[in-house]
Protein backbone atom coordinates (compact mmCIF):
# COMPACT_ATOMS: atom_id res chain seq x y z
CA UNK A 1 0.00 0.00 0.00
CA UNK A 2 1.39 3.31 -0.70
CA UNK A 3 1.81 5.92 2.06
CA UNK A 4 -0.48 8.83 1.76
CA UNK A 5 1.45 10.45 4.61
CA UNK A 6 2.51 14.01 3.73
CA UNK A 7 6.47 14.42 3.58
CA UNK A 8 8.12 15.88 7.13
CA UNK A 9 8.90 19.84 6.72
CA UNK A 10 11.87 21.32 7.96
CA UNK A 11 12.01 24.74 8.03
CA UNK A 12 16.22 25.59 9.21
CA UNK A 13 19.38 24.61 7.09
CA UNK A 14 20.58 23.11 10.62
CA UNK A 15 17.58 20.79 11.08
CA UNK A 16 17.97 19.58 7.13
CA UNK A 17 21.31 19.33 7.49
CA UNK A 18 20.94 16.76 11.01
CA UNK A 19 18.77 14.94 9.06
CA UNK A 20 20.39 14.39 5.96
CA UNK A 21 23.79 13.61 7.82
CA UNK A 22 22.16 10.91 9.22
CA UNK A 23 20.73 9.26 5.85
CA UNK A 24 24.32 9.83 4.49
CA UNK A 25 25.47 7.93 7.91
CA UNK A 26 23.22 4.85 6.63
CA UNK A 27 24.94 4.84 3.23
CA UNK A 28 22.02 6.61 1.51
CA UNK A 29 22.41 9.02 -2.01
CA UNK A 30 20.69 11.89 -1.85
CA UNK A 31 18.45 13.76 -4.82
CA UNK A 32 17.11 17.45 -4.25
CA UNK A 33 14.43 18.76 -6.67
CA UNK A 34 14.76 22.57 -6.50
CA UNK A 35 11.30 24.50 -6.52
CA UNK A 36 9.46 27.59 -5.97
CA UNK A 37 6.53 25.72 -4.81
CA UNK A 38 2.94 26.08 -6.38
CA UNK A 39 3.69 22.18 -7.33
CA UNK A 40 1.88 20.81 -10.73
CA UNK A 41 2.90 17.70 -12.67
CA UNK A 42 5.85 18.75 -14.15
CA UNK A 43 7.54 19.25 -10.19
CA UNK A 44 6.09 15.12 -9.65
CA UNK A 45 7.72 14.47 -12.81
CA UNK A 46 11.27 15.77 -11.08
CA UNK A 47 9.96 13.99 -7.46
CA UNK A 48 9.04 10.85 -9.77
CA UNK A 49 12.63 10.52 -11.37
CA UNK A 50 14.55 12.21 -8.22
CA UNK A 51 12.76 8.85 -6.41
CA UNK A 52 14.31 6.35 -9.27
CA UNK A 53 18.01 7.45 -8.90
CA UNK A 54 18.59 8.46 -5.32
CA UNK A 55 17.30 6.95 -1.54
CA UNK A 56 16.03 9.96 -0.47
CA UNK A 57 14.54 12.70 -1.97
CA UNK A 58 14.34 16.78 -0.78
CA UNK A 59 12.49 18.91 -2.45
CA UNK A 60 13.17 22.28 -1.92
CA UNK A 61 10.30 25.32 -1.54
CA UNK A 62 11.76 28.44 -1.60
CA UNK A 63 10.30 31.78 -3.52
CA UNK A 64 13.56 33.32 -3.90
CA UNK A 65 13.34 37.02 -3.85
CA UNK A 66 16.87 37.64 -5.83
CA UNK A 67 15.75 36.23 -8.73
CA UNK A 68 12.77 38.79 -9.70
CA UNK A 69 13.01 42.51 -10.31
CA UNK A 70 11.12 45.33 -8.79
CA UNK A 71 8.31 45.13 -11.38
CA UNK A 72 7.46 41.51 -11.34
CA UNK A 73 5.45 38.94 -9.47
CA UNK A 74 7.64 38.35 -6.45
CA UNK A 75 4.69 39.32 -3.98
CA UNK A 76 1.64 38.07 -5.75
CA UNK A 77 3.65 34.29 -6.61
CA UNK A 78 1.53 31.75 -5.31
CA UNK A 79 2.71 30.44 -2.33
CA UNK A 80 0.21 27.51 -0.41
CA UNK A 81 2.96 24.94 1.60
CA UNK A 82 -0.16 22.91 3.24
CA UNK A 83 -1.31 22.27 -0.32
CA UNK A 84 2.44 21.68 -2.04
CA UNK A 85 3.08 19.02 1.11
CA UNK A 86 -0.44 17.35 0.51
CA UNK A 87 0.82 17.05 -3.41
CA UNK A 88 3.98 15.23 -2.46
CA UNK A 89 2.03 12.41 -0.46
CA UNK A 90 2.33 9.00 -1.87
CA UNK A 91 5.67 10.07 -4.29
CA UNK A 92 8.40 9.39 -1.70
CA UNK A 93 9.90 12.27 -0.52
CA UNK A 94 11.78 12.22 2.40
CA UNK A 95 11.44 16.04 3.22
CA UNK A 96 10.43 19.42 2.09
CA UNK A 97 13.00 22.36 2.76
CA UNK A 98 10.56 25.03 3.26
CA UNK A 99 13.20 27.73 4.86
CA UNK A 100 12.01 31.29 5.37
CA UNK A 101 13.69 34.31 3.51
CA UNK A 102 15.58 35.40 6.41
CA UNK A 103 16.76 31.55 6.90
CA UNK A 104 18.31 31.76 3.53
CA UNK A 105 19.30 35.55 3.39
CA UNK A 106 20.12 36.18 7.45
CA UNK A 107 21.99 39.46 6.48
CA UNK A 108 19.45 40.38 4.10
CA UNK A 109 20.77 40.30 0.09
CA UNK A 110 23.67 38.37 0.05
CA UNK A 111 27.29 39.94 -0.58
CA UNK A 112 28.66 37.04 -2.52
CA UNK A 113 27.01 36.13 -5.35
CA UNK A 114 27.34 33.97 -8.50
CA UNK A 115 27.75 35.68 -11.69
CA UNK A 116 25.65 34.43 -14.63
CA UNK A 117 28.28 35.79 -17.23
CA UNK A 118 27.82 36.44 -20.82
CA UNK A 119 25.04 33.69 -21.52
CA UNK A 120 23.60 35.28 -18.09
CA UNK A 121 22.38 38.59 -19.86
CA UNK A 122 20.97 37.02 -23.04
CA UNK A 123 17.49 36.06 -23.61
CA UNK A 124 15.86 36.00 -20.23
CA UNK A 125 18.74 37.69 -18.73
CA UNK A 126 18.52 40.57 -21.25
CA UNK A 127 14.52 40.85 -20.43
CA UNK A 128 15.19 40.46 -16.90
CA UNK A 129 18.21 41.86 -15.80
CA UNK A 130 20.02 40.15 -12.64
CA UNK A 131 17.93 37.36 -13.02
CA UNK A 132 20.14 34.39 -13.35
CA UNK A 133 22.78 36.12 -11.21
CA UNK A 134 19.57 35.11 -8.33
CA UNK A 135 19.23 31.87 -10.22
CA UNK A 136 22.88 30.77 -9.51
CA UNK A 137 23.47 32.23 -6.15
CA UNK A 138 20.57 30.23 -4.51
CA UNK A 139 21.45 27.42 -6.22
CA UNK A 140 24.61 27.04 -5.42
CA UNK A 141 23.35 27.98 -1.33
CA UNK A 142 20.83 25.19 -1.90
CA UNK A 143 23.82 22.57 -3.27
CA UNK A 144 26.17 23.86 0.08
CA UNK A 145 22.95 23.03 2.33
CA UNK A 146 21.86 19.98 1.21
CA UNK A 147 24.83 18.32 -0.80
CA UNK A 148 22.99 16.09 -3.05
CA UNK A 149 24.62 13.16 -5.22
CA UNK A 150 22.01 14.29 -7.59
CA UNK A 151 19.50 17.22 -8.42
CA UNK A 152 17.00 17.57 -10.87
CA UNK A 153 15.24 20.29 -12.84
CA UNK A 154 12.89 20.82 -15.65
CA UNK A 155 13.77 21.03 -19.25
CA UNK A 156 11.45 23.93 -20.14
CA UNK A 157 13.63 26.73 -17.73
CA UNK A 158 16.39 25.55 -20.49
CA UNK A 159 18.81 28.70 -19.96
CA UNK A 160 18.78 28.14 -16.53
CA UNK A 161 19.81 24.44 -16.91
CA UNK A 162 22.32 25.34 -18.83
CA UNK A 163 23.53 27.95 -16.53
CA UNK A 164 23.27 25.81 -13.58
CA UNK A 165 25.68 22.89 -15.42
CA UNK A 166 28.09 25.39 -16.29
CA UNK A 167 27.94 26.45 -12.88
CA UNK A 168 28.36 23.16 -11.16
CA UNK A 169 31.15 22.33 -14.18
CA UNK A 170 33.16 25.37 -13.63
CA UNK A 171 33.01 25.25 -9.67
CA UNK A 172 33.46 21.60 -9.21
CA UNK A 173 30.32 20.84 -7.04
CA UNK A 174 30.03 17.96 -6.28
CA UNK A 175 26.58 16.99 -7.86
CA UNK A 176 24.96 15.53 -10.99
CA UNK A 177 22.50 17.12 -12.97
CA UNK A 178 19.76 15.67 -14.25
CA UNK A 179 17.06 17.33 -16.96
CA UNK A 180 13.62 16.00 -17.42
CA UNK A 181 11.51 16.59 -20.30
CA UNK A 182 9.17 19.42 -20.14
CA UNK A 183 5.65 17.99 -19.22
CA UNK A 184 2.42 19.53 -21.06
CA UNK A 185 -1.23 20.22 -20.23
CA UNK A 186 -3.83 18.81 -22.75
CA UNK A 187 -3.96 21.55 -25.27
CA UNK A 188 0.07 21.40 -25.43
CA UNK A 189 0.46 24.46 -23.01
CA UNK A 190 3.84 24.05 -20.65
CA UNK A 191 3.37 23.46 -17.45
CA UNK A 192 3.89 26.09 -15.30
CA UNK A 193 2.96 27.71 -12.08
CA UNK A 194 1.83 31.08 -13.85
CA UNK A 195 -0.43 29.05 -15.98
CA UNK A 196 -2.92 29.91 -12.76
CA UNK A 197 -2.60 33.35 -13.74
CA UNK A 198 -4.05 32.84 -16.58
CA UNK A 199 -8.20 33.30 -17.43
CA UNK A 200 -10.32 31.19 -20.17
CA UNK A 201 -9.27 33.72 -22.92
CA UNK A 202 -5.61 34.18 -22.14
CA UNK A 203 -5.43 30.20 -21.49
CA UNK A 204 -6.65 29.75 -25.31
CA UNK A 205 -4.29 32.24 -26.84
CA UNK A 206 -1.49 31.05 -24.93
CA UNK A 207 -2.16 28.10 -27.02
CA UNK A 208 -0.08 29.50 -29.90
CA UNK A 209 3.32 29.38 -27.92
CA UNK A 210 3.29 26.06 -28.15
CA UNK A 211 2.35 26.22 -31.66
CA UNK A 212 4.97 27.92 -32.58
CA UNK A 213 7.59 25.74 -31.58
CA UNK A 214 5.65 23.20 -33.52
CA UNK A 215 5.93 24.84 -36.44
CA UNK A 216 9.60 25.38 -36.05
CA UNK A 217 10.35 22.19 -35.28
CA UNK A 218 8.39 20.78 -38.44
CA UNK A 219 10.37 23.54 -40.45
CA UNK A 220 13.89 22.12 -38.82
CA UNK A 221 15.10 20.54 -41.97
CA UNK A 222 14.93 23.64 -43.94
CA UNK A 223 17.45 25.62 -42.11
CA UNK A 224 17.14 28.99 -39.66
CA UNK A 225 15.52 31.15 -41.93
CA UNK A 226 12.67 28.35 -42.64
CA UNK A 227 12.41 28.34 -38.93
CA UNK A 228 11.95 31.63 -37.87
CA UNK A 229 9.27 32.05 -40.80
CA UNK A 230 7.37 29.12 -39.19
CA UNK A 231 7.45 30.25 -35.93
CA UNK A 232 6.57 34.11 -36.60
CA UNK A 233 3.71 32.47 -38.77
CA UNK A 234 1.87 30.96 -36.22
CA UNK A 235 2.90 34.18 -33.57
CA UNK A 236 1.66 36.68 -35.98
CA UNK A 237 -1.89 35.44 -35.81
CA UNK A 238 -1.78 35.35 -31.83
CA UNK A 239 -3.50 39.09 -31.39
CA UNK A 240 -3.26 38.85 -27.61
CA UNK A 241 0.28 37.14 -27.16
CA UNK A 242 3.28 39.83 -26.97
CA UNK A 243 6.40 38.13 -28.15
CA UNK A 244 9.30 39.16 -26.26
CA UNK A 245 12.09 36.72 -28.01
CA UNK A 246 12.55 33.90 -30.18
CA UNK A 247 15.63 32.39 -30.95
CA UNK A 248 17.58 29.28 -31.89
CA UNK A 249 20.46 28.35 -30.07
CA UNK A 250 23.57 26.20 -30.01
CA UNK A 251 22.81 23.44 -27.01
CA UNK A 252 26.74 23.36 -26.25
CA UNK A 253 27.00 26.98 -25.74
CA UNK A 254 23.46 28.68 -25.58
CA UNK A 255 24.79 31.34 -28.41
CA UNK A 256 22.92 31.59 -31.37
CA UNK A 257 23.07 29.53 -34.43
CA UNK A 258 24.75 30.39 -37.98
CA UNK A 259 22.87 30.33 -40.84
CA UNK A 260 24.38 27.30 -42.00
CA UNK A 261 24.10 25.62 -39.04
CA UNK A 262 23.64 21.52 -39.22
CA UNK A 263 22.81 19.61 -36.11
CA UNK A 264 21.41 20.02 -32.86
CA UNK A 265 19.89 23.28 -31.78
CA UNK A 266 16.92 24.55 -29.15
CA UNK A 267 14.39 27.02 -30.14
CA UNK A 268 13.75 29.18 -27.28
CA UNK A 269 10.31 31.78 -26.74
CA UNK A 270 9.40 33.98 -24.13
CA UNK A 271 5.97 35.98 -24.44
CA UNK A 272 3.09 38.00 -22.49
CA UNK A 273 -0.50 36.40 -22.51
CA UNK A 274 -2.58 39.38 -20.90
CA UNK A 275 0.16 40.24 -17.82
CA UNK A 276 0.84 36.74 -17.67
CA UNK A 277 4.75 36.00 -19.22
CA UNK A 278 5.41 32.34 -19.93
CA UNK A 279 8.92 30.29 -21.40
CA UNK A 280 9.04 27.43 -23.11
CA UNK A 281 11.78 26.04 -25.38
CA UNK A 282 11.71 23.00 -28.07
CA UNK A 283 14.97 20.61 -29.37
CA UNK A 284 15.57 20.63 -33.04
CA UNK A 285 17.48 19.16 -36.04
CA UNK A 286 18.51 21.40 -38.04
CA UNK A 287 18.83 20.04 -41.77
Amino acid sequence: MTDTTPPAVETTIAGLRSRLDAARAAGSTVALVPTMGSLHDGHLALVEHAREVADVVIVSVFVNPMQFGPAEDFDRYPRDLTADRDALSGHGVTAVFAPAVDEMYPSGPVQTRVSAGAVGGLYEGRSRAGHFDGVLTVVAKLLGIVQPHITVFGEKDAQQVFLVQRMVRDLDIRTRIEVVETVRAHDGLALSSRNAYLDERHRRAARAIPQALEAAQSAADRGIDAIVAAAQGVLMGATEVELDYFAVVRPDTFQPVDDDHRGPARALIAARVGTTRLIDTELLHLG
